[in-house]
């Protein structure tokens, strides 16, 4: 393994579909990764992968069907795990324990089961300067950090509440693409643990510890599908805001991901990921417009020519869409080479992950949920379920 800081990091996809492709595509941009290996067991996606890569013009990393032979056979400083969900804290204690720093694509898993001893593996990891994360990519866009920066400041005054809406669409077929799709024991949720969960991660950024949640699921526009296709939620956190939460993969043709966040002197607007909306006052203007300014006084253009990165390549593959990923490898490299804490910590996608199973634990017994008890194993022995779309009276 590199130990120079200035040397370039070896790395390692295990996993080789579509958001492996993803990875690849991030680390092919950033000239202090270099991409060295390819893990699949099945050979065939990793073959083709590599031959991809080769045809971009890079190096053809060599491929290998499972990690230890990979560490066998390749230098490998850095490992990304991009298997389906179910296998993702097996594989980051087997990368940590092999002394590699480890990014786990979102969500860390599946369930909460091994949290406390992939929790510890990171801590005694990063006491020996490995560094542990997990993609949660959006916490590193333009809109995303302003919006941060700005509540971090007080900029918003008290914040109050939130409105997060995952609007999306996944056809049926798009189910019945993989066996583990759609499952709760390898996907381990439907819209808001596959396609809602970056959303969720920026709604506690923003909002802080979450602290109760209460909401109702069903599977309403698919079939033979385990989870659930539709979600809505109430989350009460520490501070006293509020928020809702809504994620579908049932609203054709696929809308946007929307996320507004509202306080006392100012609120803000993330639409796909562009800031739409921003206004930071003061409570000398806020007593000057006693009904507001209804939308008006859009500070979000001033407010993004604050805000300045290293440009991203614009002759990656658009549907890979990896500018989220590079700037969160930038972050990853710079932890890895000033040892520090990376950008999104482990126990940061503990509280998601808990925040989510709160989510479906709620559904299922019809009754609001404290994350807390859901962190301290309360729940464990609840078999979530979702509903059919139609009231049912649960008496649990």
């Amino acid at each position: 393994m590199s130990t120079d800081t200035n040397q370039t990091i070896n790395v390692a996809i295990a996993g080789c579909g579509n958001i492996g492709k993803t990875h690849a595509a991030a680390v092919g941009d950033l000239p202090e990764l270099r991409l060295t290996a390819l893990v699949d067991e099945i050979e065939e996606a990793a073959t083709a992968l590599a031959q991809h890569i080769e045809d971009t013009g890079s190096a053809r990393p060599a491929t290998f069907g499972s990690l230890r032979e990979a560490f066998a056979g390749a230098d490998v400083d850095l490992v990304i795990i991009a298997t389906p969900s179910g296998l993702h804290i097996q594989q980051a204690l087997e990368v940590l324990a092999a002394g590699k720093h480890v990014v786990i694509e979102k969500p860390l898993d599946v369930n909460l089961d091994r949290a406390d001893e992939i929790l510890a593996a990171a801590k005694s990891a990063e006491e020996k300067g490995l560094v542990a994360t997990v993609i949660s990519q959006h916490r590193f866009d333009p809109a995303s950090v302003l919006v941060d920066r700005a509540r971090r400041a007080g900029r918003f005054g008290r914040l109050t509440s939130a409105i997060a809406s995952v609007s999306w669409f996944r056809s049926q077929g798009y189910y019945d693409s993989g066996a583990w799709r759609g499952t709760w024991a390898m996907d381990g949720g439907g819209a808001v643990m596959n396609q809602g969960v970056h959303t969720v991660d920026l709604l506690l950024w923003f909002l802080g510890k979450p602290v109760e949640i209460s909401a109702k699921t069903a599977l309403l526009a698919h079939t033979d599908v385990e989870v659930e296709d539709t979600a809505v939620a109430t989350v009460t956190f520490e501070s006293g805001a509020l928020a809702v939460l809504h994620a579908t993969t049932a609203a054709y043709p696929g809308l946007t991901v929307r996320l507004q966040v509202m306080g006392s002197t100012g609120s803000a607007v993330i639409d796909n990921d562009n800031l739409e909306y921003f206004h930071a006052g003061d409570p000398e203007e806020v007593n000057k417009n006693p009904m507001g300014v209804r939308g008006g006084g859009n500070q979000a253009e001033a407010e993004l020519a604050t805000f300045a990165e290293p440009p991203v390549q614009t002759n990656l593959d658009p549907t890979v869409y990896p500018a989220g990923h590079i700037r969160q490898y930038r972050d990853v490299i710079d932890a890895i080479r000033n040892h520090r804490a990376p950008g999104v910590t482990i126990q940061d996608a503990i509280t998601a992950l808990a925040t989510v199973r709160a989510l479906y634990v709620s559904a299922t017994l019809g009754k609001p949920v404290l994350i807390a008890d859901v962190l301290a194993g309360k729940y464990n022995d609840v078999q979530v379920r979702t509903g059919n779309g139609h009231f049912e009276e649960v008496t649990a």
